[in-house]
């Protein structure tokens, strides 16, 4: 059954991709849709019927050489199942609804080009190494699939390939997380180095004698714990679009609508996060490593939260949150709740992909137009879709019923978890605040979308407005599927996330037992009202999907914040969302007024902070001076120089003198043999014969 869910999307993405002229474009397009809702089909079968505990699948031998061998082997366990039922599920509903929207591509000729199977086959070639990483048993064939979805993102971000925006946006984003590559690259070398395996089983069995363990690096000693956490770190921020290599990830809009679903909103952005979570056996004994997660984290969220104010094209808002949630789960993942990570990843990845998929269909129904300015009113034109993004709006604001902790929808019960664990993790610190306002800042712009997409009188196009349509049922079932999971998902899956310490150990296959004495007095000292603390992880690293550390107490002590902190998230949505009303309901004329009023702040979050600018100087500009100089002086001007020296110069000058000495006369041939005779004669006299 495992194999089968790996290997249906390369099927599909092998017979779509070069039979498409035997099987047809429908062919195409229907097979791989089929394979991929079979790999779903199983994925739930395997999450639902799964025990906790991690199998084996062997597969194949692979790389064998020296002391690495790496078999390709499928790791299940519960981080396994979540990951495939979040893959196959957006997978297969965004190959549905991609049937729908890829239906007439204004980008092609419908008539002599067939673009749709290598679509199709692009969209499962992903998958296929998405599965590949998230089922990996070593770091080398993680990587293999890292390498992969990198890949698949290059070729779907640039399949308007006639566009020139969307090729630089491939490349950039190919560029850019190459960076965060190399860093993973240098992790899994520094632990083939110092465990002389890749093997996760391995390595997390050597991670407390890591943490023992100095290393040099850049003529410096670091703790190897530490250091490779860190490196590890790099990797996924570059995928998961974290802040400083998060540039990539607004520019990939230029590729269709449900690329931004599959790839950026649900399941390659989150390969950072689950690769944190895998390897949570290293980070929980790397705290300084940890404490760096927590700030770029928490510093992402605040800062695509303030660019997403002011953004006007609906899928860069979307995609800019999405930059902001994904800060949101490193967070989690910093203060060491690593379940809380995964369960925001889990409910993410239904109301995102809805988000997105709305507005694709959105896009569709507006014939292709994506600035929100010339929107407004849709909602009598486009009611299915309308609710549909209204209930991923709800989800990710975080609407709920306060103080239940899950009676709300998904992102209620997952954001909540992880603002309180942030405040028990950092003692309210920076990561804390930096949520609560990216929160407030969420619900703004996530209404703002709203209100200035469906509410208000039509902008724009009068002609695009009148023939505005709601998108076909193949666009429209998916959005009923993931709306049922950003509405439940959360509170089915709570107590399994962030229940108690007990239930989060046996949902992820470990064994709990008694905290020692020292430490329940140490929590009870940090917070009292968490003092009755029962359970602590008891299996050591790598003996279950996550490891927590015995000192670890933040998901225990985040069930016991303050009553103002589990509030916070709620009144930061009321005062986004009533911001909003007046905005773009009460008073339309306010946003205008304060860009105005406030130009330079505007034009800074509007400028994205200027990353690109500032990366652009530093970074692009001298790197082309660099090339030019070296093309036109090293090129060009010394080695283009030298050798046209040499063939248009020295060559003919000696060329020449070769042919005065060509006189013709026997005399002369004669004088020139026996001068070549005394000089030899007069070397071997010098040189003693030879001896």
């Amino acid at each position: 059954m495992e194999t089968i869910i790996l290997f249906a999307p390369l099927v599909g993405a092998i017979i779509a991709g070069f039979g498409w002229r035997i099987i047809g474009d429908a062919g195409a397009q229907w097979l791989t849709t089929g394979l991929l809702f079979l790999s779903c089909a199983l994925s739930w079968v395997i999450f639902l019927g799964h025990d906790g505990q991690t199998h084996f699948i062997h597969v194949l031998d692979w790389v064998q050489s020296g002391t690495l061998n790496t078999a390709w082997a499928i790791r299940l366990d519960r981080l396994t199942a979540i990951m495939l039922i979040v893959v196959t599920t957006v997978s297969a509903l965004v190959h549905l609804y991609s049937m729908g929207y890829m239906a007439h591509d204004e980008n092609f000729d419908d008539k002599t080009e067939s673009y749709r199977p290598r679509f199709f086959a692009y969209l499962s070639f992903f998958t296929f190494a998405m599965l590949m990483l998230v089922t990996a048993d070593n770091l080398a064939q993680m990587f293999f699939g890292w390498e992969g979805v990198g890949l698949a993102s290059y070729l779907l971000i640039g399949f308007y390939y006639r566009k020139s925006s969307a090729n630089a946006a491939a490349i950039k984003a190919f560029v850019v997380n190459r960076v965060g590559d190399f860093g993973f690259a240098l992790g899994i070398m520094a632990l083939f180095f110092l465990t002389d395996s890749i093997r996760f089983d391995d390595i997390f069995a050597a991670a407390p004698e890591l943490a023992e363990t100095q290393l040099t690096f850049l003529w410096t000693d670091w703790n190897a714990a530490n250091l490779i956490a860190f490196l590890l770190f790099v990797g996924a921020m570059g995928k998961s679009a974290q802040l400083f290599l998060h540039t990539w990830l607004p520019d990939a809009m230029e590729g269709p609508t449900p690329v931004s679903a599959l790839i950026h909103a649900a399941t390659m952005v989150t390969a950072g996060v689950f690769l944190v979570c895998r390897m949570s056996p290293v980070f929980e004994y790397a705290p300084e490593a940890l404490a760096v997660v927590t700030f770029i984290g928490a510093s992402t969220a605040f800062f695509a939260a303030t660019v997403g104010l002011v953004q006007n094209d609906i899928k860069r808002v979307i995609a800019y949150s999405t930059c902001s949630q994904l800060g949101y789960m490193f967070v989690a993942a910093g203060v060491g709740v690593y379940s809380v990570a995964m369960f925001h990843l889990l409910t993410h990845a239904f109301f995102k992909a809805m988000l997105f998929l709305g507005a694709g269909s959105v896009i569709h129904g507006m014939h292709h137009e994506q600035d929100m300015r010339h929107y407004g009113g849709l909602r009598h034109k486009m009611p299915y879709t309308f609710v549909a993004m209204l209930i991923g709006t709800l989800a990710i604001t975080g609407v709920g019923i306060p103080l239940t902790g899950w009676i709300g929808f998904a992102g209620f019960a997952s954001k909540d978890a992880v603002i309180e664990s942030a405040y028990a993790g950092t003692a309210g610190g920076f990561a804390f605040w930096m949520l609560v306002i990216a929160a407030l800042f969420t619900s703004f712009y996530s209404w703002r979308l709203m209100f200035m997409t469906f509410w208000g009188d039509p902008r724009g196009d009068k002609h695009t407005h009148e023939h505005a349509h709601e998108s076909p049922k193949v666009m429209l079932v998916p959005l009923g599927v993931l709306a049922v999971g950003a509405i439940f998902a959360g509170a089915i899956w709570y107590g399994s996330f962030f229940g108690k310490t007990n239930e989060v150990v046996k949902f992820f296959g470990g064994k709990y037992g008694e905290p020692t004495q020292e430490l329940v007095e140490a929590v009870a000292e940090r917070s009292p009202k968490a003092s009755e603390l029962h359970y602590v992880m008891e299996s050591g690293p790598g003996e279950a999907a996550i490891f927590i550390a015995p000192d670890n107490t933040v998901l225990h002590e985040a069930h016991y914040v303050p009553t103002w902190v589990k509030l916070s998230p709620f009144i930061a949505m009321l005062i986004g969302l009533i911001t909003a009303l007046w905005f773009y309901i009460w008073d339309p004329s306010m946003p205008r007024k304060l860009a105005e009023n406030q130009r330079p702040l505007y034009l800074f979050l509007l400028n994205k902070w200027y990353f690109d600018e500032i990366y652009d100087a530093i970074l692009v500009r001298p790197a082309k001076a660099l090339g030019r100089a070296l093309w036109r002086r090293g090129d060009g001007g010394v080695i283009d120089g030298f050798l046209n020296g040499v063939a248009m110069g020295i060559i003919p000058f000696f060329t020449r003198l070769a042919g005065r000495a060509q006189s013709g006369y026997i005399f002369t041939y004669a004088f020139a043999m026996v001068i070549g005779i005394a000089v030899l004669i007069t070397w071997l006299t010098i040189s003693g014969g030879g001896q």
